[in-house]
């Protein structure tokens, strides 16, 4: 079969998005997908406070506004990290985090090239009134996401809704 595209497998890293206070299940499933594929998981975490001087997701960044810069914002990698290490303690994985900066989708995208990610997970938004008025004026980051790249995009469900009744 000439001109018939061949599967590719999964051969870089599994990206997945991770912040301070994110539902464990997130986590959880990007390692379970990791595992079974027997390929590294990188955690990357995007501070929004700060853009890349160089238009690099690793390199030099800056604050966008230097007087606003919460003093627990230097904290927030290191929590994320005690969380995740915490997390996959028990798991046979190889895994790191990545600090980035700048708006999260383009962050993750650029990541997800620089490293020759096979896919990125994130989490779904929960249902809270915050959530949804971000979701309203800047789109949900996995949206952003799978409309920017060419990578697959996991959306891991932080807050399910089950309905109560399947025969609706």
């Amino acid at each position: 079969m000439t001109g018939t595209p061949v599967p590719k497998g999964l051969a870089g890293p599994i990206l997945v998005g991770v912040m301070p206070g994110q539902r464990p299940v997130v986590v959880e499933r990007a390692a379970e997908v990791a595992l079974s594929a027997g390929l590294p998981l990188v955690c990357a975490f995007v501070d929004v406070t700060v853009y890349p001087v160089d238009g690099t997701t690793g390199g030099p960044s800056a604050p966008i506004d230097p007087d606003g810069v919460d003093d627990d914002a230097e904290d927030a990698p290191e929590s994320v990290r005690t969380a995740i290490a915490t997390q996959l303690a028990e798991a046979d994985l190889n895994w790191s985090i990545v600090s980035l900066a700048g708006e999260p989708a383009r962050a993750l995208a650029r990541e997800a090239e620089e490293i020759g990610a096979s896919m990125i997970v994130v989490g779904s938004r929960d249902r809270k009134l915050g959530s949804a008025i971000k979701e309203l004026t800047a789109g949900s980051i996995a949206r952003q996401l799978f409309h920017r790249q060419d990578r697959p995009v996991l959306v891991v469900p932080v807050e399910p809704r089950v309905p109560v009744d399947d025969d609706d």
